[in-house]
């Protein structure tokens, strides 16, 4: 054993056990992503309108969310544009789009039939069906007013902002969808970053030389996020005070919900930009508690707040319990807390690989994901730093960089495997949202990544598929439509792989909500088992590979229909 490895299975060791052997498994070669967004008809620039004065909204967005608004079983891709705080024309022109997927590789802009063009600087999305009847609605985050869009199942949308009561106001990021009362529909959280207004843009950078740099969140105050409950008739209520969770300690801008201490109850994790995270314990009852400095999530290794952006929240280690990632600036690292149980987490960030590979990076959306179907979750980050002249000041790093795809082991171990992984990840941008879905349906995972005043990027996932997999469609019925907050435990091979279901996380973004499991070279899984927010627990035996699984909340039986694209 090399001292490298020793001290990696030392670390391992005081993080809850010893070092995990890696699993033998079918080496990735061949995995390779290609860059296909212009081929594939998705034709988006995001407009940031940059300007000398260095308006701090320039550089933070925009968004984006893969999900199935006219339900045909392909995922569409909903991308969120800025605008301009000086040129109006630049303003008007900065739509959002929605793209359809056309089930033939291609994607048809469908955004002035659907509604969905109005921007007002937008930041970021999240898509859920917050009315039950069976068709995902979205809300859509800016820095002056948010709007919720209702689906009409017509192939359009509704602007239900005023009738609804859920428009946050002032600057919103990232939002998220699950039931966190437990009462079959979906609430909502929106984080909000800080108090800038086009009326008090401080100036930051050197006076003498008049060179100007976007500020840091520091010379602004925080704002409270926000959390609204689902009624249940189409409207929301803002409970963000009697839940606890109206801070104005947080400059929040990702979000994520999971059950992280098992107890049942969903949970709500906050990443804050230089400021401690949050991670609030749903105590059930509609009350929560702000656990994290508790739980050893709040601050970097050091015991020092980071520079919190986007985040996620998945079972790396195989292990059964939730871990969680936060992406940071350069020089800090993006941490990796692994859940070692009884609701506490450890900082895994260095013995785990992500420490090395990330230092030099500025990251803002992460996705865990599955890219080679081997069923260990890998992780995508995408990067991009936040001063576009950094390279006035520093030496070491630029304003576009290139994104990461680290690999894991099996042990929850992660090398970077970029460099291999096609032109896709060779590209070098200035990256904000980052969201995963089998556009495809061909039974690996695709990436849309939006650049900050770029064109976007569709990474086509071509090889992973190589190894075998399953996706999994659920439809709730005494649980939220969608199944959003489930838990999901997948028995292949002698191996248990534990998804969860999310609506909203990364950084302005969200994931096709079906739910993803890579199976390696089997032929099926043994079982699967769906824990639904209402406590409800279906079990699917023997699951043939290479499927979309279709599984209802009560259902004797579940549907099993080959990838249309395999």
């Amino acid at each position: 054993m090399t001292v490298r490895n020793g001290i990696a299975a030392f670390a391992l060791t005081l993080l809850g056990g010893e070092a995990a052997p890696a699993l033998e498994r079918q080496e990735d070669a061949g995995v390779v992503f290609s860059e296909v967004a212009g081929q594939a008809g998705i034709s988006f620039r995001h407009e940031n309108g940059a300007t000398p004065d260095k308006y701090l909204p320039e550089t933070m967005g925009g968004g984006a969310v893969i999900f199935d608004y006219d339900n045909d079983g392909w995922p569409d891709v909903l991308l969120i544009n800025g605008g301009s705080y000086v040129d109006a024309d630049v303003q008007n022109g900065a739509r959002h789009r929605l793209f359809r997927n056309e089930a033939d590789g291609a994607f048809t802009d469908r955004t002035e039939s659907a509604g969905l063009g109005i921007s007002g600087y937008g930041m970021g999305a999240c898509a859920a069906d917050y009315d039950n009847d069976g068709w995902m609605d979205v809300y859509v985050t800016s820095v002056e007013a948010d709007r919720l869009y209702r689906n009409t199942g017509q192939g359009s949308f509704v602007d239900v902002t005023g009738e609804s009561g859920a428009g946050a106001g002032e600057w919103s990021a990232s939002c998220a969808f699950a039931d966190v009362d437990r009462d079959g529909d979906v609430d909502l959280y929106v984080t909000r970053y800080v108090d800038f207004r086009s009326d008090n843009n401080k100036y930051c950078g050197d006076e003498v030389t008049n060179v100007r740099v976007y500020c840091h969140p520091n010379v602004y105050n925080g704002l409270s996020d926000v959390l609204y409950r689902n009624d249940g008739d189409g409207t929301f209520t803002d409970i963000s005070r009697e839940a606890a969770v109206d801070t104005t300690e947080g400059k929040g801008l990702g979000v994520v919900f999971g059950d992280y201490d098992d107890d049942g109850w969903i949970d709500i994790y906050v990443a804050n930009d230089s400021v401690r995270n949050f991670l609030y314990r749903n105590m059930g009852g509609g009350a929560f508690e702000e656990v994290g400095l508790l739980a050893g999530v709040a601050l970097g290794e050091g015991g020092q707040p980071l520079a919190g952006m986007g985040t996620d929240l998945a079972d790396v280690d195989n292990d059964g319990r939730l871990d969680i990632i936060v992406t940071n600036l350069s020089r800090q690292t993006h941490n990796l807390y692994r859940n070692i149980g009884s609701g506490f987490f450890v900082d895994a960030t260095f013995p785990t690989g992500v420490g090395a590979a990330t230092l030099p990076f500025v990251g803002f959306g992460a996705v865990f994901l599955d890219y080679d179907n081997d069923t260990d979750l890998d992780l995508a980050i995408a990067n991009g730093d936040v001063i576009d002249n950094v390279e006035m000041f520093r030496d070491d790093t630029t304003y576009p960089q290139r994104n990461l795809l680290l690999a894991n082991d099996g042990s929850g171990r992660f090398t970077d495997v970029g460099p291999r992984a096609g032109p896709g990840f060779a590209l070098e941008k200035v990256s904000r949202a980052l969201a995963a879905g089998d556009l495809d349906n061909d039974g690996d995972l695709d990436l849309i990544i939006v650049n900050a005043g770029q064109t976007v990027d569709l990474l086509r996932n071509d090889g992973g598929n190589r190894n075998n997999s399953i996706l999994v469609r659920l439809v709730g019925e005494e649980s939220n439509r969608h199944g959003v907050g489930a838990l999901l435990r997948l028995e292949v091979d002698g191996m248990t792989r534990v998804r969860v279901v999310k609506a909203g996380s990364s950084y302005l973004a969200q994931n096709d909500l079906r739910v993803h499991f890579g199976l390696g070279q089997a032929e099926f899984a043994d079982r699967l088992e769906v824990i639904w927010p209402s406590g409800t627990v279906d079990v699917v035996e023997r699951v043939g590979a290479n499927r979309i699984v279709t599984v209802s909340e009560g259902a004797a039986a579940a549907s099993r229909d080959p990838f249309p694209a395999r």
